[in-house]
């Protein structure tokens, strides 16, 4: 296996590519626009799922499974929701094949067409609120908080792996209240949620913010994100919740009966994050190397290399610090392979980005030291064995925290306060990254600046300060910056 991958300098999006498929992150399939996540791949995503769950888990929610089918009638009821995602839409209209009888082979049968025809589902609010409306009569059935694993298809044109596919593995929590006060608590609770998922186990600094009446998801009243910055400086959404105010409680008739024996309407909300939170995890941490993983989520965080090949008095040292990491609930792997040569391991490892290498050597016993190498920085320091187990456990704390500072430094030294238009372009077409301007509020100028720029306004950072200005590009009175940014 060659280490050598395109450099971000060279082409930041072959990096992007070569570090997906060198790390065994993932594969194009034989279907257009979809992908195969590898077993490298799919083991980080289990454990961004699994913390994540225990998350939502820890705030009420709880898991249930909806179907992939919706009926294309469902769609039609929330016409901004229709709107949103008829483009992206695909749809099943027979549900049996037979053999050609010209004999070229299978053709969808004629006399199998459905009654109605169905949606694969690009998100499910639809089938859900119909669902709803069985299960809600009373206050007392409120709240109700549901998440669902699953993937979903839309049809994209443009497709890269992880970042925008035609399908992908994604959670959506969709929730109902007796008032729009829980309901937009709910709403914020969730973006909390995310946004301290993503800066203390994904190590990847996000900006609060609620999205343009433009840029909000199809038929929600408000939409909250949180908005992180990649090595490229170009934006990434990274997830999303929104307030849903009654709409969907409208158009699918779902009422309740209050503490006063009155019919009022439900409340919602709907959240999610998906599989593009990988492709955000590599751009914001990985080098020319390869893959660089923050600890708590890295499916291996320490791996054991002999040196140069294992044999009795390597594997019983090895032994007694395999068992003393994992005593600590450290993942720690041994590479035993007697086919592979030292310096090929070491960069297998470095490019699928584990955090923490530890070389064993029968010289280094004899000095009962080890060498123990750091991903993020590449440090190599000589440790001793006794108390190893103890040092490796705060390396990894501190690498964990290296990759936040490292990444919020960036961050915050490509936010770029501009106060005219020239400025904006200036900066867009060289730093790039956040770009911290006045807007006077409109569709017309938000859309005209993406028009001439391909910028759009990523959030409007929550607790942001209230200043006056005048818009960057109508020159209209403002009373805030919002945060404009290129994107994914």
């Amino acid at each position: 296996m060659s280490k050598v991958i395109t450099s971000r300098e060279e082409d930041y999006s072959k990096w992007y590519n070569d570090i997906v498929k060198r790390a065994n992150m993932a594969d194009h399939s034989a279907v257009r626009g979809c992908m195969v996540i590898k077993p490298y791949g799919f083991a980080l995503w289990e454990n961004m799922r699994d913390q994540l769950d225990r998350m939502f888990k820890e705030t009420g929610h709880v898991n249930a499974s909806f179907p992939l089918f919706i009926p294309k009638s469902f769609l039609s009821r929330e016409a901004k929701h229709v709107d949103g995602f008829a483009k992206e839409c695909a749809v099943v209209t027979h549900h049996r094949l037979m053999n050609d009888p010209d004999g070229d082979g299978i053709i969808v049968d004629p006399t199998a067409k459905l009654e109605e025809e169905l949606i694969v589902r690009p998100t499910s609010e639809t089938i859900i609120w119909n669902t709803y409306k069985d299960w809600i009569k009373s206050y007392r059935d409120l709240p109700l908080l549901i998440n669902q694993w699953a993937n979903v298809v839309r049809w994209e044109m443009k497709t890269r792996l992880f970042l925008r596919t035609t399908e992908f593995h994604w959670q959506e929590g969709h929730t109902a209240h007796a008032t729009s006060q829980e309901a937009v608590e709910e709403t914020v609770q969730m973006l909390n949620i995310y946004a301290t998922f993503a800066e203390e186990f994904m190590a990847m600094p996000v900006i609060k913010g609620v999205k343009t009446a433009n840029e909000r998801f199809a038929g929600a009243e408000d939409t909250y994100t949180i908005e992180a910055l990649m090595q490229d400086n170009k934006a990434l959404q990274a997830g999303t919740s929104h307030f849903l105010g009654q709409n969907f409680a409208k158009a699918f008739d779902v009422k309740f009966l209050n503490e006063n024996n009155k019919e009022e309407l439900v409340w919602a909300t709907s959240w999610g994050v998906s599989t593009r939170l990988i492709g955000g995890l590599i751009m914001t941490h990985s080098d020319d190397e390869g893959l660089v993983l923050p600890p708590k989520l890295a499916p291996t965080q320490v791996m054991i290399i002999p040196i140069p090949k294992p044999d009795d008095v390597i594997n019983e040292a090895v032994d007694k610090v395999m068992a003393a990491l994992k005593a600590k609930g450290i993942r720690v792997k041994y590479d035993d392979d007697k086919k592979k040569r030292p310096g090929f391991k070491f960069a297998e490892h470095e490019m699928h980005g584990i955090p923490v290498r530890i070389a064993i050597g029968k010289r280094d016993l004899e000095k009962n030291v080890v060498e123990v190498a750091r991903r993020d920085t590449k440090e190599k320091t000589s440790v001793p064995m006794e108390g190893l187990d103890g040092y490796i456990e705060q390396l990894l704390v501190d690498i964990q925290q290296n990759l936040f500072d490292r990444a919020k430094k960036y961050r915050d030294d490509h936010i770029t306060r501009v106060d005219t238009f020239d400025e904006f372009k200036e900066v867009l077409n060289g730093k790039g990254g956040f770009i911290s301007a006045h807007w006077d509020g409109t569709s017309e100028s938000e859309l005209k600046i993406k028009e001439l720029t391909k910028a759009t306004v990523r959030c409007i950072p929550l607790d942001n300060p209230q200043e006056d200005g005048k818009c960057v590009f109508s020159g209209n009175p403002s009373t805030q910056r919002v945060l404009f940014a290129k994107a994914y």
